[in-house]
């Protein structure tokens, strides 16, 4: 798991102006709340007086509000913190009087676009930052966008990724697909070529698969023409993938992929699903649930798939030419991983909880000082992390 990407946070529609809400996001705890006017923040959700949950339950008894003039109001003791992080009222000691400058929590930038919360995790300065991923479709008149799907695994985010850069595994895993009839002695995937793309942050390939025809019920009053589909995906950054599906010249699904790394365990994927046909919102369920079902065939495979997280180097699975695509995937991680920005999973789980509450670092953190709660333990480099593996 990586700091210094966007990742998503919580759907629009599921953060109102009542309450907060708790995520957990690489292993660490964060609340999520709007200000008065509308706008979504983010927050580490650690208290830094004696280590409340600022989105954790209230008791039943008449307790504060949970949000109060644009701040979220620990349950413990009714700290109030803004948007920017920093304590604005310690009950304590006296609404209005001015809280010591320790009393802050590291303050995330957030985006909200697709429906979807956005909170940079990391401490780049803006200008540093890769932006968050722009899908071109969304505001295009001739695509209709589904609302956003959330599916909840329980296998790691890496391996997510994986499977859906994997032309190999759909003729074994999505029958749903018509390709349950390829002949023994003729299939094979095809060669494809790989290319860095997505914005400058990660890759991309497009590859010709063998597609029967695709009944008429499949698609409403469309019928695709026999013979073969062109399909691909990129990456962009290590947790947001993007595929493209082309049943015919005319017909195009765009598929968004943004992952939310719970933990090492568990991931939770916000999909958002573009088409350029069958734009009569009509059309909008059953092109979920057949995306629901496509899901599924994936996490039923892949809820057992072993190790559970991707080796630290390719020897230790015997990879294909079909799989260059991940191998693309795995060497935009290595940059990841040398420009430091790899969360130490080793020392984050022996210390976290125990003794030490973490946070991932702010971009006020490079601007000052006196932070209490301390910064999420990383990975200097590649090099480095095959150490840590090998001890």
């Amino acid at each position: 798991m990586y700091i210094n990407f966007w990742y998503p946070i919580i759907r629009s529609e599921d953060l109102s102006m009542d309450k907060p809400e708790k995520v957990k996001v690489l292993g660490v705890n964060l609340v999520a709340f709007r200000s008065e006017d509308g706008t979504a923040a983010v927050l580490s959700d650690t208290c830094v007086h004696r280590g409340g949950s600022l989105g954790g339950a209230w008791s039943a008894g008449p307790a504060v509000p949970r949000l109060v003039n644009n701040c979220v109001v620990c349950p413990y003791h009714g700290w109030e913190f803004g948007a920017d992080g920093e304590c604005k009222n310690i009950p304590s000691i006296g609404y209005g009087t001015k809280p010591p400058a320790r009393a802050k929590v590291d303050a995330y930038p957030t985006e909200e676009r697709y429906g979807i919360v956005f909170a940079f995790l990391g401490d780049l300065p803006e200008e540093e930052r890769p932006p968050l991923l722009n899908v071109e479709e969304y505001d295009d008149p001739k695509w209709r966008a589904n609302s956003v799907l959330v599916l909840d695994i329980d296998y790691y985010y890496e391996r997510s990724i994986e499977n859906a850069l994997d032309p190999a595994h759909n003729e074994f895993v999505h029958p749903t697909h018509g390709f349950t009839a390829m002949n023994r002695d003729t299939y094979h995937v095809r060669d494809y070529d790989v290319e860095d793309h997505m914005q400058g942050w990660g890759m991309w390939f497009m590859h010709r698969f063998e597609a029967p025809p695709l009944k008429k019920e499949n698609w409403g009053d469309t019928r695709t023409e026999a013979g073969d589909l062109w399909a691909g995906s990129g990456t962009y950054g290590p947790n947001t993938v993007a595929t493209y599906i082309n049943p015919s010249p005319d017909m195009g699904f765009r598929q968004y992929f943004f992952e939310q790394p719970v933990d090492e365990t568990r991931t939770r994927i916000f999909f958002l699903n573009m088409r350029n046909f069958m734009l009569d919102p009509k059309h909008d369920g059953p092109i979920h649930a057949r995306n629901k079902e496509i899901a599924k065939q994936d996490i039923d495979i892949m809820g057992h798939v072993y190790p559970t997280q991707t080796p630290i180097s390719n020897t230790k699975e015997v990879l294909m030419p079909a799989d260059k695509a991940i191998v693309a995937y795995r060497e935009w991680l290595e940059k990841f991983d040398n420009a430091g920005w790899r969360i130490d999973l080793e020392e984050f789980n022996r210390r976290n909880g125990k003794d030490t509450a973490f946070a991932i670092p702010s971009p006020a953190r490079r601007t000052s000082k006196n932070w209490v709660i301390e910064s999420i333990p990383l990975v200097a480099n590649r090099d480095e992390r095959k150490l840590s593996k090998v001890s």
